[in-house]
């Protein structure tokens, strides 16, 4: 019996290495994603506490300036949950972009992989067929001697 060879072994190991890269790169992009998602719960805290500071309590004196203040802090921290909530919307579509190439190429790998069986499994079968019709040519062998030794 012969050893089976997959002529594209090499391209099925690019693919593999391929898809391995594109894993990586999703997990590295879920990590920043994760970040960002964490930044964003901490400056929409900060926001919500900086808007319920800014009326003072009741029966305290007023000071226009700190309430000013106190509004200013208020609009800057939501300006910065807004930008802050666009950066993670930037990054959970660059997100979504790397799980699709991955995909693409455990597409790709999968195919070669199916391509790979399916040329093992004919290699397989032609190498049953060859012993089938060596082990047919040995018993047609042993037939022809047996039936000359039987003539004779």
């Amino acid at each position: 019996m012969s050893r089976f060879t997959f002529r594209l072994e090499q391209v099925r190991a690019l693919r593999e290495q391929a898809e391995r890269q594109a894993k990586e790169a999703l997990a590295r992009q879920l990590a920043v994603v994760a970040v960002h998602e964490s930044a964003v719960a901490l400056i929409s805290d900060a926001a919500h506490a900086a808007r319920a500071s800014v009326a003072p309590p009741p029966g305290s004196a007023v000071n226009p300036r700190d309430i000013l203040a106190r509004q200013a802090y208020a609009d800057r921290l939501q300006g910065d949950r807004e930008v802050a909530q666009l950066r993670l919307a930037r990054e959970e579509r660059e997100a979504e972009a790397r799980r699709s190439l991955l995909e693409q190429a455990a597409q790709k790998r999968e195919a070669l992989e199916r391509a790979r069986t399916k040329a093992a499994e004919a290699h397989r079968l032609d190498e049953l067929r060859t012993a089938a019709d060596e082990l047919g040519e040995v018993a047609l062998s042993t037939f022809r001697q047996a039936a000359a030794r039987g003539q004779a």
